[in-house]
């Protein structure tokens, strides 16, 4: 027999899903999405121009801004995944927000790794084995150089599920304080 809440509030009984169908669907929703939006992040991010002459490679400027651009773009996109991921998690099993945040975990690990992968290779670039004879200015490999960025998605899953699981304390006590007047 299916699990069923809210029975005793005059709704019609909603069936739950289990844990482990959330758990399973926020992997594959976050790898599928990672890889998504990888590409995405190698399309905004902004690339820093290297110096390429026979014996090393240099940024072009002192302090390239593209770094720092490509880190802030990286991280939006994966708080916003975060966000977006957390609010479809919570509404498979609302009724349950600890599996809803092991869930949204999960996901935001597998989707950070995915994000990353695709953006990077599609990013990458050689410049080892570059033969240039003369200095040459090139665009630079697509790199996250603010490890930070990797925790965007988690906080923003965090951060969603942490502010329902308040908002049903609130509820939960106005109830209580109602019941006992």
């Amino acid at each position: 027999m299916p699990d069923v809440v809210n029975s005793d509030l005059g709704k019609p009984p909603a069936r739950t899903r289990k844990a482990v169908t959330v758990f399973i669907t926020g992997v594959i929703a976050g790898g599928l999405s990672g890889a998504a939006l990888g590409v995405l992040w190698w399309s905004l991010a902004p690339r820093v121009s290297v110096v390429v002459t026979p014996d090393r490679v240099v940024p072009e400027g002192f302090q390239p801004q593209e770094y720092f651009a490509a880190n802030i773009t990286f991280g939006a996109v994966g708080a916003l995944a975060g966000v977006f991921m957390a609010i479809a998690l919570v509404s498979m099993r609302r009724e349950h927000l600890l599996a809803s945040l092991v869930a949204a975990l999960a996901s935001s690990a597998v989707g950070t790794w995915a994000m990353w992968w695709v953006g990077s290779n599609l990013g990458f670039v050689d410049l080892e084995n570059v033969e240039i004879p003369d200095s040459t200015v090139l665009d630079g490999p697509l790199e996250v150089t603010l490890p930070a960025m990797l925790l965007m998605w988690p906080l923003g899953s965090s951060l969603v599920i942490a502010i329902m699981a308040f908002g049903d304390f609130l509820v939960e006590r106005k109830r209580s304080r109602s019941h006992s007047a």
